[in-house]
Order: C-alpha cells, then sequence, then structure tokens
C-alpha cells in the first residue's frame, strides 16, 4: 500500500517549528508551563498558542476554525 505524504501549510510548518521552542523550554526548566512561575508572561507560550490558533483558522481572523 502506498502512503500519500500530505504537504504541511505554513501555519502547520510555523506550529511544528513553535511547538519544538516550547518543548525545549520545558525540557530546560524541567517542567509543564503549568508549574512555571512564569506562564502568564511567557513570550514562548503565546507563540505556541498562537501558532496553535493560526494553524487552526489558517490565518483568518473572522469565520472560525478549517477542521
Amino acid at each position: 500500500m502506498t502512503e500519500i505524504k500530505q504537504q504541511r501549510d505554513e501555519f502547520e510548518q510555523e506550529l511544528d517549528k513553535r511547538k519544538e521552542f516550547l518543548l525545549e523550554c520545558q525540557n530546560l526548566k524541567h517542567k509543564t508551563c503549568y508549574n512555571c512561575d512564569e506562564i502568564f508572561d511567557c513570550q514562548t507560550r503565546k507563540n505556541y498558542v498562537d501558532a496553535v490558533y493560526n494553524s487552526m483558522s489558517k490565518g483568518k481572523t473572522e469565520g472560525g476554525f478549517d477542521f
């Protein structure tokens, strides 16, 4: 059976990158975001959350998500 790889769009690629940064931060601090004192002021976490939203909405600011 042939497996077809779907090309990841720019929003999914950005999400992958931001997720990698977030995981590196968590590994360096040996904790999750929820156990970190910087959770509400963390730019790394904010960038990841924004990338998740953009990945789901494909960059649209109105009209919901594209699942």
